[in-house]
C-alpha cells in the first residue's frame, strides 16, 4: 500500500551535517505516521525518530537531529546535525497507518548509508 524511498546519505566528517529525505507513494501521507530508523555494522535496528501523534527523539540524537515532513509533497526528512563517528549506520524510513492503538511501522524503506569519518 506504501511505498518509501529515501536519499541524500553519504559520507562527511564529524561535525558536519546531512539532511535524509523520504518520499512516500501508495495512500494519503498526511494519514501516515512517519519514522527514522538506524542499523550500524553488528548492531540491532535502532529508532531514531518519529513524527505523527507524537513527536519523539532517541536520547543519542536530542538536540542534533530534527525530524519534519512536507504533506504537500509526501515526504519526510531527517535533518542531522553535529554528526557524531557513531552515528554511522543504515538509515530506513518507515510508515505507520496509525489503524491501530499502538504504534505499528508496518512499511520501510530501503535504506540509506551514512558514513561519518573521524
Amino acid at each position: 500500500q506504501v511505498q518509501l524511498v529515501e536519499s541524500g546519505g553519504g559520507r562527511v566528517q564529524a561535525g558536519g551535517s546531512l539532511r535524509l529525505s523520504c518520499a512516500a507513494s501508495g495512500r494519503t501521507f498526511s494519514s501516515l505516521g512517519m519514522g527514522w530508523f538506524r542499523q550500524a555494522p553488528g548492531k540491532e535496528r535502532e529508532f531514531v525518530a518519529r513524527i505523527g501523534r507524537s513527536t519523539a527523539y532517541a536520547d543519542s540524537v536530542k538536540g542534533r537531529f530534527t525530524i519534519s515532513r512536507d504533506n504537500a509533497k509526501n515526504t519526510a526528512y531527517l535533518q542531522m546535525n553535529s554528526l557524531k563517528p557513531e552515528d554511522t549506520a543504515v538509515y530506513f524510513c518507515a510508515a505507520d497507518s496509525q489503524r491501530l492503538p499502538y504504534p505499528k511501522f508496518e512499511y520501510w524503506g530501503q535504506g540509506t548509508q551514512v558514513t561519518v569519518s573521524s
